[in-house]
């Protein structure tokens, strides 16, 4: 068994880039991956590959994705600055994020982004789910206009294909089990491989290995009893190892634990992310342009409360708790043509009708209060321009629960219902790091040689969660902790 300098504890984007971060240090590295190599890749491999990124300006973008003069004359692009992005988790956080974690962040985000691209990963803009065309312009909105080609498939094929490239040992089926501690240094990793239980020396550790929205009983524990009936969105290896490892030799838990990112998903999703169907095809995210109903016929969330970026990781929550942990999106033909390219899959469960009684019957809803609420918010919808591409200011009026932007009427047939559930992602509370991924013992000093990263790293979202900025945090978090322990490798062979 060769000897490590680093060893990361898992295999998606954080964990990647820590290892590849790691040995652009010199480091020798070893990566553990739970699963078997064809469900390698953790949450990351099941993303839509949307990144957010403190970008500045347009300009700025061409350093990491081509676009041809013609494309490019007819983009109107917003400006998002490091500031905007640090603003915008702040206020969906309510201010409860670290603000050191935030604005490393935030200011990391750019120069990681170019640092991907320098090994292979690449970039495109998101046209089909971050922008709109009108009168020959491709107008971007929300912040979030930056993909990785591929989405989360193609992310996690360039990362591992540069570990390959660098040398960078890789063993799957290979779990964590327990960290190895001396006079509160790491000494070594114990590890459950299929030829049994193996203790690796090494001196710094990584722990990128997820959140524990995989494990039904901690799920429930920590956010309640309706989250048995999540759906769990990514990979099934994410049960908290990690987090009980670092509990174990004194880390600090930290963030909040009963918050999570969790989102509105077709019905009949998978229970568990298929490895066969990855790429984030079964979430529903054209609802600001609709309206939500539950079995009851109720509307029970503002639809159009802001931009599907700053909404949808915190309405998944809303239709958990709706009766049989569902609810209906319906649209009519008027919006039909704009919704997001996963309404367009075969995966992708609906309902059609000429009429809305029609459609009631064809789904388990309570007809008589679902057509009162269809009529009571058509009648409350006001006048003015629809526009996707801003808060378009387009409510309703008169109706206990509003609609604030994107208010059309549900009139026109073809009538469709697309039934979704709560699916999660990842769970908020983590471990207690400084910015740099160093992980803080209970009595507030690091831990020395223990690192972490990615969803790993708690006080960094709170209550909900600007799309794309996880797999950004990851990339981030995972850089910075790969080269800190590398760096702490070297110290400690010099002192030797």
């Amino acid at each position: 068994m060769s000897r490590y300098d680093v060893i990361i504890v898992g295999a998606g984007n954080a964990a990647l880039c820590a290892a590849i971060s790691a040995k652009e240090q010199g480091s020798r590295v070893l990566v553990l991956e739970k699963g078997p190599s064809e469900k390698r890749g953790g949450n990351s491999f099941f993303t839509d590959g949307a990144i957010r990124v403190g970008y500045g300006n347009f300009d700025a973008m061409r350093n990491f994705i081509e676009l041809d003069e013609e494309t490019t004359n007819k983009i109107d692009m917003p400006e998002y600055s490091p500031q905007d992005f640090y603003d915008d988790i702040m206020r969906v956080s309510k201010n409860q994020s670290k603000p050191e974690l935030i604005q490393q962040l935030v200011t990391q985000s750019l120069p990681t982004i170019e640092w991907m691209k320098s090994h292979g990963v690449e970039f495109e803009l998101n046209f089909a789910n971050q922008s709109f065309e009108k009168e020959g312009r491709i107008q971007f909105w929300g912040g979030l206009p930056i993909k990785t080609v591929d989405k989360g498939i193609g992310l996690m094929r360039s990362l591992f294909n540069r570990c390959e490239e660098l040398g960078i040992d890789v063993w799957y089926e290979a779990a964590a089990s327990k960290i190895l501690t001396e006079n509160n240094g790491v000494t070594g990793i114990e590890v459950k491989t299929k030829e049994g239980t193996k203790t690796i020396d090494c001196q710094n550790v990584v722990l990128a290995c997820g959140s524990f929205e995989a494990d039904k009983k901690k799920r429930v524990e920590a956010l309640g009893e309706e989250w048995g009936a999540a759906l769990v969105r990514g990979t099934e290896f994410n049960t908290g190892d990690g987090i009980d490892m670092a509990a174990l030799v004194g880390a600090q838990k930290f963030g909040q634990y009963d918050g999570c990112h969790a989102i509105g998903t077709d019905a009949n999703a998978p229970r568990v992310g298929d490895f066969q169907k990855p790429g984030d095809i079964f979430k529903k995210h054209s609802y600001p342009y609709t309206v939500m109903v539950n079995v009851d016929g109720y509307r029970f969330v503002d639809e159009g409360a802001d931009f599907r970026n700053y909404t949808y990781a915190k309405y998944g929550k809303e239709v958990l708790k709706q009766p049989k942990n569902m609810a209906y999106q319906v649209f009519d033909a008027k919006v039909r043509p704009i919704v997001r390219e996963e309404y367009n899959l075969d995966e992708a469960t609906v309902f059609e009708a000429a009429t809305l009684e029609e459609l009631a019957l064809k789904i388990d809803i309570q007809k008589e209060q679902f057509l009162q609420t269809i009529e009571e918010y058509n009648a409350a919808v006001q006048d003015g321009e629809f526009n996707p591409s801003v808060k378009d200011g387009k409510g309703t009026t008169g109706i206990t629960l509003p609609k604030s932007n994107w208010a059309q009427t549900i009139s026109e047939g073809p009538f469709y219902a697309y039934p979704i559930t709560c699916g999660i992602t990842f769970a908020f509370g983590g471990i207690a790091t400084t910015p740099n991924g160093e992980v803080l013992h209970k009595n507030g000093e690091k831990i020395q040689g223990l690192f972490a990263a990615g969803e790993m790293i708690g006080g960094i979202f709170y209550e909900n969660y600007p799309g794309g900025s996880g797999l950004m945090s990851g990339s981030v978090f995972g850089k910075l902790a790969g080269k800190s322990a590398a760096i702490h490798a070297t110290h400690a062979q010099a002192v030797k």
